[in-house]
């Protein structure tokens, strides 16, 4: 049984869309920035660093070169029995399960977009990823800082990010270092899935009730509960934006459907590398460039 992941937020580099120019999927960008209004081949070969940090830069190139991937391996005939994305990455798994069209995601993630971009301005936030230490300790540290921050990612064992006000963080950071973690800052452009996001939750919900979701093809294990769905995205999908990715339970709850491979699609091999330390029996696939992709390696 394979799964296949998408990662999110975060996975964007400069130039990422280079390797993909030239393929016969590269057409999907195209449809991208028709449908989002916005110039995707632009953000995916000419945007620095910075400007792909900005969260509404971000979600789009990154969930755009997510869709090139995917149709890249479909059209290489890859297929999956269940899928999953982390945060943003569960749009571009919706997609690969068939409950959105490309052009309807790509709707959602640049409202989604400018949702959470507009609620970063207005709340200012950073995340950081503690390492070593276990989700409950670092609930704890989140607690002694007071307030203003909290557990946004549990990973994997030993990596678990926070979120919350640069203070808030700043002391979470402390307590961790503390308790023997180490503390890494992360390039973001907000406190994503805390309650700083809770400004976009109406403009966000707004969009998803115009979203045409449909019944899935396979299923999708989700964000906030590490449980497989067919339907009900709607409410899964909003309550996301306030809420942790439950990453690690996810990645226990795939291979507990019986997963035996993991294909990650998209640029790096970031997830591939939270599975291996969640669940290192299961075997993992990246697919970050034409290269990568051939025949379906036959499983183990």
């Amino acid at each position: 049984m394979d799964a296949v992941i998408f990662p999110g937020q975060g996975s964007q580099k400069a130039g990422m869309g280079v390797l993909w120019r030239d393929t016969p999927s590269w057409s999907v960008v195209d449809e991208v920035s028709e449908a989002s209004g916005r110039d995707v081949a632009g953000l995916l070969l000419d945007a620095d660093a910075a400007t792909l940090q900005q969260t509404r830069n971000a979600q789009v190139a990154a969930f755009a070169l997510g869709l090139v991937v995917l149709d890249a391996a479909r059209r290489a005939g890859w297929s999956w029995d269940v899928a999953a994305g982390h945060s943003l990455g569960e749009y571009t798994a919706l997609v690969a399960a068939g409950v959105l069209s490309r052009a309807d995601a790509a709707r959602l993630v640049a409202a989604r977009a400018e949702a959470m971009g507009a609620a970063a301005d207005a709340a200012p936030g950073t995340m950081a990823a503690i390492v070593a230490l276990d989700a409950s300790t670092v609930a704890a540290c989140c607690e002694k800082a007071g307030g203003g921050v909290w557990v946004a990612n549990d990973n994997a064992p030993g990596q678990i990010v926070v979120a919350g006000t640069a203070e808030g963080v700043a002391a979470a950071g402390a307590a961790a270092r503390a308790e023997g973690g180490k503390v890494l800052p992360l390039a973001v452009g907000g406190a994503f899935h805390t309650p700083l996001m809770a400004s976009a939750q109406a403009d966000l919900d707004t969009a998803l009730r115009a979203a045409p979701f449909g019944p899935a093809a396979i299923p999708v294990v989700a964000n906030v509960d590490a449980v497989e769905h067919l339907d009900g995205w709607e409410g899964l999908l909003s309550a996301q934006l306030c809420q942790p990715v439950r990453w690690r339970e996810l990645t226990l709850r795939l291979a507990g459907l019986g997963v035996e491979r993991v294909v990650e699609l998209g640029p790096g091999a970031v997830l591939s590398g939270m599975i291996k330390r969640t669940a290192p029996e299961l075997d993992r696939v990246t697919v970050a460039g034409p290269s990568d992709l051939g025949p379906p390696a036959q499983r183990p």
